[in-house]
């Protein structure tokens, strides 16, 4: 009986070591992560084997990559608009204290004489009864500042000009400026609507083409007005009339 099961083991051997007998070869990869790296591509098979870094899927999906192209512009946008801002124009209002206006008087003059304050940049047309007609005025500037008494010898209704040579030659040296030998009364013209000679000098009180200089000192020594205003004054005074600039 065990020898009988003893044969009867025997072809069940026989079997299995024929089948195992030759066994298939194992291939060693010079590159230990080959097997990981084909388990990844096994796994990444049904994406066509690519093998993908997991992303959100915000990052995945086409609208959320248009989404992200887009915050290059807006940000060069913000760049340019950060730029350093152009210096403003001056501005081109008069100061409500230039305005004319009726004041108080309570110095001697006589009624019709003109006061001009250079400093305050105001000139005053005494009216009698304690009062004084104020108007704004621009003045000379630097160096071309001046004060006295003299008389009004000349009025004119929109003036011609005639800037003197010494006038000529200083703006261009200085300034670069070409001035007129002669010009032509009108609007244009820097001597404005009326004009008050003063004396022999070459000083008048005349109206401006650039009335938003009253109040400042930029003139070659003349007293201008707002054209409306020099032709307020300009009715009101006489050829002969005092003029004091302080």
């Amino acid at each position: 009986m065990s020898g009988a099961a003893l044969s009867l083991a025997a072809p069940s051997f026989a079997s299995a070591g024929e089948r195992y007998g030759q066994r298939p070869p194992v291939v060693l990869s010079p590159d230990l992560t080959a097997p990981w790296v084909m388990q990844l591509r096994s796994q990444a098979a049904p994406r066509g084997g690519v093998v993908y870094r997991s992303q959100p899927k915000a990052l995945r999906s086409p609208a959320a990559q248009t989404r992200s192209l887009r915050v290059q512009p807006h940000r060069v946008t913000n760049v340019a608009l950060a730029a350093p801002r152009a210096k403003p124009a001056p501005t081109r209002q008069i100061d409500d204290r230039f305005l004319p206006q009726t004041v108080s008087y309570e110095g001697n003059q006589s009624p019709g004489t003109i006061i001009i304050n250079t400093r305050e940049r105001h000139l005053y047309y005494v009216l009698g009864n304690g009062q004084a007609r104020r108007y704004g005025v621009g003045v000379g500037k630097e160096g071309h500042a001046w004060s006295g008494t003299e008389k009004i010898t000349r009025k004119a209704e929109w003036p011609d000009w005639r800037p003197p040579a010494e006038m000529i030659k200083r703006v261009r040296e200085k300034e670069g400026r070409i001035l007129p030998v002669h010009m032509k009364g009108g609007p244009e013209n820097p001597l404005g609507a009326r004009a008050l000679y003063l004396g022999s000098t070459l000083y008048r009180i005349h109206g401006t083409n650039q009335p938003w200089t009253i109040g400042k000192a930029v003139s070659s020594g003349c007293i201008r007005m707002r054209n409306e205003d020099v032709t307020d004054l300009y009715e009101r005074t006489k050829v002969g009339a005092k003029v004091i600039v302080l």
